[in-house]
C-alpha cells in the first residue's frame, strides 16, 4: 500500500487527484444534483460545473471529512447557483390532474397522469430549502437508508433523523404553498374565462 499515505488516525488519505475522484464519485455528484432540483437535460453541464469547482478548490480539501460530505457541499452551491440563472427553463406545472377512474395501466391517458404528477412533484421539491430537499428525496423517494445517508454526510444517525425531521417540515411547508398557488392560478384562469 505504498500509493496512498496514511492519515494521523491511521486511515488511508483519499487521493487528491482530480482524475480519481471524478471516477470514485461522479456517480454520486450526478444523484445529488438530480436530487437537489437539476432537470435532467441539465446535469451533465451541472456535473461537469461541480467538478470544475473540484479542480479549482481541491487544494483546500484537507481530508477531515469525507470527499463525499465535502462534494455534497458543492453540489449545493452549484445547484443554488443553478436554480437561480435566469435562463433556467421553468416547467409549467399543471394545476389540475384529471380524475381519469378506470384508465388502463401503461395507457397514454396514464402516463400523461404519471407525468402531470411528477411535474407536481418537482414544483413542490423545487420550493424547498436544497439541503432538505436532497435529504427528503434520498430517504423518502430513493429509499436510502439513514446510516447510508449519515455516511454520505458524514453525520451522526441522529443528526440525520433530526434533519429529516426538518426536511419533512419543509416538504409540508412547500406543499401548502403550492397548493394556495394552484388554488391561485385555477381561480384566475376560471375568472378569466367568463364573459
Amino acid at each position: 500500500m505504498g500509493e496512498m499515505p496514511l492519515s494521523l488516525e491511521g486511515r488511508e488519505a483519499p487521493r487528491l487527484d482530480i482524475h480519481s475522484i471524478h471516477e470514485e464519485n461522479a456517480d454520486f455528484v450526478w444523484r445529488m444534483l438530480q436530487r437537489m432540483g437539476v432537470r435532467d437535460a441539465d446535469v451533465e453541464d451541472q456535473l461537469q460545473e461541480v467538478f470544475v469547482v473540484v479542480h479549482h478548490r481541491l487544494h483546500t480539501f484537507d481530508g477531515s471529512a469525507r470527499m463525499t460530505t465535502w462534494l455534497f457541499g458543492i453540489c449545493t452551491r452549484v445547484a443554488a447557483a443553478y436554480r437561480r440563472r435566469a435562463y433556467r427553463r421553468r416547467e409549467e406545472v399543471v394545476a389540475d390532474v384529471p380524475d381519469e377512474g378506470d384508465v388502463d395501466e401503461g395507457s397514454p391517458e396514464q402516463a400523461v397522469i404519471a407525468q402531470q404528477a411528477r411535474a407536481r412533484l418537482f414544483g413542490i421539491l423545487d420550493l424547498m430549502d436544497l439541503e432538505k430537499r436532497a435529504l427528503f428525496v434520498m430517504f423518502e423517494l430513493d429509499e436510502v437508508p439513514c446510516e447510508a445517508i449519515a455516511e454520505v454526510l458524514g453525520v451522526p444517525v441522529g443528526t440525520v433523523h433530526s434533519r429529516l425531521h426538518a426536511a419533512r417540515k419543509d416538504f409540508q411547508a412547500a406543499l401548502t404553498r403550492f397548493s394556495a398557488r394552484e388554488a391561485t392560478q385555477a381561480a384566475m384562469r376560471r375568472g378569466g374565462g367568463k364573459s
